[in-house]
């Protein structure tokens, strides 16, 4: 099984459900950040974590941050579940109100994303990740005008990289993210891979489901603090 986290009842609606047949619904969720916060605190704090930036963090800091992601509309935070338990955190954004747009000549149709796998507990099931991964890809480019999928995980987070290109994910070299130092928030200047995917890499993202796009998503925003654990 994976995770053992708590399955908590979000009150926002899914924005997309897909149905992968021999796996489960796979659900994609606005991340309410009063319900949501205790499960990403116990993520966040852990040691496999601490390329998140977040390991210090109390889970009412966790809260405040997503509270102030909860405020914007060019970055977005979705707590992802298998059924009704919670697998992954699945952040998005707009490169070109983010500091990779320093790094990158950002084209129209570009998307961010980052994301955090739930920790492993118990007995591994087989085909997890790379089912898990087609659906990510799936929701990625789900909107026609997604185009290309970038992402910027550190330099130094080997694991992250591997996942990105477990993910299709074509590295593009290596950048340096600058720093940032305003009163809401502070980030220090990373070096960090840029791993980029095109819509036609993600043609055919195979699995048998059927899925549901939902109305009533939040649009979510996330501080640009603490990149990702997992990318």
């Amino acid at each position: 099984m994976r995770p053992e986290s708590t399955a908590l009842t979000s009150p926002r609606a899914d924005v997309l459900t897909e149905t992968v047949e021999g796996f489960g619904t796979v659900r994609f969720t606005p991340v309410d950040p009063a319900t949501d916060s205790a499960v990403l605190h116990s993520w966040v704090v852990e040691e496999r974590a601490q390329f998140w930036g977040m390991n210090g963090a109390s889970r009412e800091l966790v809260q405040e941050i997503y509270e102030d992601v909860d405020r914007r509309d060019t970055h977005h935070a979705y707590m992802v579940r298998l059924d009704d338990e919670p697998v992954a955190l699945f952040q998005t954004y707009e490169p070109s109100e983010d500091r990779i747009s320093e790094c990158y000549p950002v084209r129209e149709g570009d998307i961010g994303v980052h994301l955090m796998l739930a920790p492993v507990t118990g007995r591994p099931r087989p085909g997890f990740s790379r089912t898990l991964i087609g659906s990510l890809i799936r929701f990625t480019f789900r909107d026609p005008a997604v185009r290309r999928a970038v992402a910027e995980p550190d330099a130094a987070n080997d694991k992250a990289v591997a996942l990105m290109d477990r993910l299709g994910f074509a590295r593009q070299g290596e950048i340096t993210l600058p720093e940032i130092d305003l009163p809401e928030v502070y980030l220090p200047e990373k070096r960090a891979v840029r791993p980029r995917r095109s819509r036609r890499a993600s043609a055919g993202v195979g699995g048998r489901r059927r899925a549901s796009v939902l109305s009533g998503g939040h649009h979510l925003a996330r501080r640009d603090l603490g990149r990702s654990g997992e990318q």
